[in-house]
């Protein structure tokens, strides 16, 4: 099967007042509808719950933001999946709703139980709707937005693609409204020289922003998997993006070699790290070069945290710059008897290690 991923922002789904787009919700149903015939399999991750609840309950002035989130984020999850699921009937589709935490991706066994879920929900044709779930991620527990979210289950459910719809076309040189900026089409490569171009500003509805969406689909597609931000407000713009026939104005991430599965995994673990692996000049050369390397102990200067045989690590130099991530092969007492000797086997193998 041909399986894709969706994310749907907020500003996507919200209409200038508050109030979800029934509209929009129907035309993204009706083009999952058309997916299925075509033989695609769709995962949908989508934001709005917080904006749903939002429009339904007025809470008390004294109401903290967290606990604001919370309910909100509870009474409109409801809300939002009664609608999807009205839609979903009209075309004899099914779905269910799957809520999940950054725990639950903090292990690989955690992450091989969700990812059994959705494959089992996905072959009894079954759309799942997934989100994060607000009612009890705060914080710390919290992924930086759904971007994010739907970044790691496309790389977990070994998508063909990634399709984030945002409410602008892409990835602007400039200020989208200003006629002198023009749209990225491609991106192939090095995602830092995008920073210059990109607004920390975030959405009205939403927490994230473009810079969020640019960092995720910059790592999704080095694992493998081309990153498409489009559109959301324009009917029937996934079919668009589908379709050989119609070039669509919006950014494609061009994927690189496809990575194994281990490695698209630790693409999407960013912020699950248990310590900091600072290595030298010569350890650096060697993992960026063109030969599959190891990291071990003799190009390690120092070590950050506490780690056990299998954390994840981030992996920087000197100057701070973080290199990638890495499953470790040993706990960190053991690899701070090795520091910077000759002959010890890797700290994190190859074969479990995702570079930047």
């Amino acid at each position: 099967m041909k399986r894709i991923c969706i994310k749907i922002g907020s500003n996507v789904l919200t209409l200038n007042n508050g109030q979800i787009d029934k509209q929009r919700i129907k035309n993204i149903v009706f083009q999952i509808s058309k997916l299925q015939k075509l033989g695609y399999q769709c995962i949908l991750v989508s934001s709005g719950a917080i904006a749903a609840g939002r429009s339904k309950i007025k809470l008390d002035q004294k109401t903290d933001t967290i606990s604001a989130r919370q309910v909100w984020s509870s009474v409109g999850q409801v809300e939002l999946l009664n609608i999807y699921s009205k839609f979903l009937n009209e075309h004899n589709l099914k779905c269910a709703q799957v809520l999940v935490s950054k725990e639950d991706f903090r292990t690989r066994e955690h992450y091989l139980n969700m990812k059994n879920c959705i494959s089992s929900l996905l072959s009894n044709d079954v759309l799942p709707i997934i989100n994060e779930n607000d009612a009890v991620s705060v914080t710390a527990l919290m992924f930086t937005d759904n971007d994010e979210l739907s970044g790691l289950i496309a790389s977990m459910m070994d998508c063909k693609a990634l399709y984030l719809l945002s409410n602008i076309n892409g990835i602007y040189t400039g200020n989208p409204d200003d006629p002198e900026t023009k749209l990225l089409r491609t991106i192939n490569g090095d995602i830092n020289r995008l920073k210059q171009y990109i607004t920390t500003k975030k959405s009205n509805f939403g927490r994230g922003g473009m810079l969020t969406k640019c960092s995720i689909a910059g790592r999704i597609a080095k694992s493998g998997i081309p990153v498409h931000i489009a559109n959301g407000s324009k009917n029937n713009i996934v079919l668009d993006l589908i379709s050989d026939t119609v070039n669509v104005y919006h950014t494609e991430f061009v994927a690189s070699k496809k990575a194994s599965t281990v490695k698209q995994w630790l693409a999407g673990s960013d912020g699950f790290e248990k310590a900091m692996v600072i290595i030298n000049q010569g350890a650096e050369e060697a993992l960026n070069s063109n030969n599959a390397t190891s990291l071990l102990p003799i190009g390690v200067i120092d070590i950050k945290g506490n780690f056990e045989k299998g954390d994840i690590v981030k992996i920087i130099n000197t100057e701070g710059k973080v290199l990638g991530l890495g499953k470790t092969s040993y706990n960190k007492s053991k690899a701070e008897v090795h520091i910077g000797k000759s002959g010890a086997r890797p700290l994190v193998h190859y074969d479990y290690l995702f570079l930047y």
